[in-house]
C-alpha cells in the first residue's frame, strides 16, 4: 500500500524569517539560498504569512492606469509614475507583512502525500509549509512530491 506521509518527504531545514523582517532581508535570502518563497513566522515559530517571488513581482512590475465606469461615475486609478528602479528601492524598506500573503495554505505533518499533491496542483502553488501542532516543522515543494513519490514506483 502506498501511504507516504508529508513528514517522510518534507525538507526539515526551512529557510524562514520573522514577521519583523524587511523585504530586503527576504530578497537576500532568495539570492543566498536560490529560493523563490519562504514562510514568515512569529516568535513561537507559527506561520503568520508566506512571501513569494510573485508577491514581489506584483509590487515592482509596472502598474497600468485603469478606468472604471460605474453607471456614469467614472473613476481613473492611476498607474505608476516612478521608475522600475525606484519601485525596487522602495520595496526593500517595507516590512514583509506589507506584501506577504497572510492566508497561508499549510499541511499537517501526518497528511498523506497524495493530499499534499492535490493541494499543490489545485491551488497552483509551489510550496507548502508543514505544521505539527501549529508549529512549522518543514516544507514540501512540488518537486519533492514528484521525486520522492515516483521513486517508489519507478
Amino acid at each position: 500500500m502506498f501511504l507516504l506521509k508529508a513528514s517522510q518527504i518534507m525538507k526539515r531545514s526551512v529557510i524562514r524569517l520573522k514577521e519583523t523582517a524587511t523585504i530586503r532581508e527576504v530578497v537576500e535570502q532568495f539570492i543566498e539560498h536560490g529560493i523563490s518563497g519562504l514562510p514568515i513566522v512569529n516568535d513561537r515559530n507559527e506561520v503568520v504569512a508566506y512571501i513569494s517571488d510573485g508577491d514581489i513581482m506584483r509590487y515592482i512590475g509596472k502598474h497600468k492606469n485603469y478606468v472604471i465606469d460605474m453607471y456614469s461615475f467614472i473613476n481613473v486609478i492611476m498607474g505608476d509614475d516612478d521608475s522600475f528602479e525606484e519601485r525596487m528601492k522602495r520595496i526593500l524598506k517595507l516590512n514583509v507583512l506589507d506584501i506577504a500573503k497572510k492566508n497561508v495554505i499549510t499541511v499537517s505533518f501526518d497528511d498523506r502525500v497524495e493530499d499534499v499533491a492535490y493541494i499543490l496542483g489545485q491551488k497552483r502553488i509551489k510550496k507548502l509549509p508543514v505544521l505539527r501542532e501549529g508549529v512549522l516543522v518543514g516544507i514540501i515543494s512540488r518537486g519533492d512530491v514528484i521525486r520522492d513519490a515516483f521513486k517508489i514506483v519507478l
